[in-house]
């Protein structure tokens, strides 16, 4: 693998990082602020919760703005910016109003990152390596994860403002992300799209010297011959890629994985953990997390995205199944830790390996951030609603019957992957764009 794109795509994928981290560092202080702030559930799923979801659901409809007007690196140096603003925002609040307005701006970080970096390396990796590199961005966003949880279980205990350092440490890693990101090229291929031929023949000789700025041009001019000045994803001719987009991130969010990640600590505690319990085993989620996407990343350009979702789908349907029959019916001790750790390793080699690499494949260079941000905000509209309403369903119903839903709807998962999911792997994007612009939902 050719090393400097290896390095770029490294120091990009860190935006993933700080998704993760600020994702689920909240998940050892949302209660404590509960507590304090002395909130309702439907205040705190909706302010408190919420605004960082609400913010991911802006940041990513809108992402595909700057990601397409100023291009992928000045938006991810501006995703730096923001992650580094709402976490000093967010450890000096003093009310929920102000701490739910930081982790807005934070919100907005995550959405455009979910557009700007997978865009991003994407269209700097070689066809080959594409899975595993775009991957990167999932390993990190796992590792984050990790890092919170491992974060939250330290700062545990530190004093009654200990939620003030959970919140406020990611400062740290979003100024060191911020600056390494100054020093990655633009992206060729966006480079070409606002005809700057020449920086591209630079970025190009630098990154990918094998590659000549006149066959990439040429891929590109052949991938948009059909195409014309007020195309955009909603015409008919990308209604297949833009309901593999909407499908795979839907599907995402049913899982009820941003859920759980989001309540951990709370989860657990109603399985019966003390609190210091459930924190530690937060962090073998962020664990388990993480070794299943490296095996994930490591198999998507072997064995393909298909054969992932096949994993993840069967793994879903029988974790949640038993998450649900051990809330029903009250198994207590291990059983709902042993559960949730089968599901987080069936989230990580499946939809946690695939979803972002998938949509950044299926549309065409000229649209590529628009698609990105179709299927980043899908996600986000659905990781708000979801989130936001754990708290009030699980005082209402118990968790038993949510997860069984959950359940359920991988079974749809499931039968979506069978029936109208295509293979992408080892496919340039140029030809991706032919085979699924216009394709039959039956063609695979």
């Amino acid at each position: 693998m050719n090393s400097k794109i290896f390095t770029i795509s490294l120091i990009v994928a860190l935006a993933g990082f700080l998704f993760g981290f600020d994702t689920v560092v909240i998940s050892g202080a949302e209660k404590k602020l509960q507590l304090l702030w002395e909130s309702s559930d439907a205040f705190h799923g909706t302010v408190v919760i919420g605004m960082a979801l609400f913010g991911t659901v802006v940041g990513a409809i809108l992402g595909g703005i700057p990601t397409n007007k100023i291009g992928r690196k000045n938006t991810l140096i501006w995703i730096g910016v923001l992650y580094s603003l709402s976490a000093i925002g967010s450890a000096f609040a003093n009310d929920p109003v102000t701490f739910g307005i930081f982790r807005f701006i934070g919100g907005l970080g995550i959405g455009a990152s979910t557009v700007a970096a997978p865009a991003y390396i994407s269209e700097i990796a070689p066809a080959k390596n594409r899975g595993r590199l775009v991957g990167f961005y999932q390993f990190m966003l796992v590792f984050g994860i990790l890092v919170a949880f491992i974060s939250n279980y330290a700062l545990n205990g530190l004093g009654e403002n200990d939620w003030r350092w959970m919140v406020g440490v990611e400062a740290f890693p979003a100024i060191i992300y911020t600056l390494f990101v100054l020093s990655v090229p633009k992206s060729p291929r966006w480079l070409v799209t606002k005809n700057r031929m020449e920086e591209a023949e630079t970025v190009l000789a630098t990154i990918s010297p094998e590659i000549s700025i006149t066959q990439l041009k040429e891929d590109m001019e052949a991938d948009k011959t059909s195409a014309t000045a007020s195309e955009n994803i909603f015409i008919k001719k990308y209604r297949f890629p833009l309901m593999l987009a909407f499908l795979i991130a839907f599907f995402n969010q049913f899982s009820g994985i941003n859920a759980f990640l989001y309540y951990a600590p709370r989860i657990f505690e109603a399985a019966g953990l003390g609190e210091n319990t459930a924190l530690l085993s937060s962090i073998g989620i962020g664990v388990t997390n993480l070794a299943f996407t490296m095996l994930g990343i490591f198999l998507i350009d072997r064995l393909g995205r298909r054969q992932l979702m096949y994993y993840g789908s069967f793994g879903y349907i029988i974790s949640l199944a038993l998450v649900a029959a051990a809330f029903i019916f009250s198994w207590e001790g291990i059983a709902v830790p042993i559960f949730l750790f089968l599901f987080i390793a069936s989230h990580a080699i499946g939809q946690g390996a695939v979803i972002w690499v998938f949509i950044s494949e299926v549309f065409p260079n000229h649209l590529r951030g628009s698609g990105q941000a179709f299927g980043s905000s899908v996600h986000w509209v659905l990781a708000w609603l979801i989130p936001s309403s754990i708290p009030f369903l699980f005082s209402w119903i118990g968790p038993g019957p949510v997860f069984a839903f959950f359940a359920f709807m991988m079974v749809l998962q499931l039968t979506w992957v069978h029936f109208l999911m295509p293979e992408t792997k080892g496919i340039s994007l140029e030809e991706l764009s032919k085979k699924l612009s216009g394709q039959k939902k039956g063609d695979r």
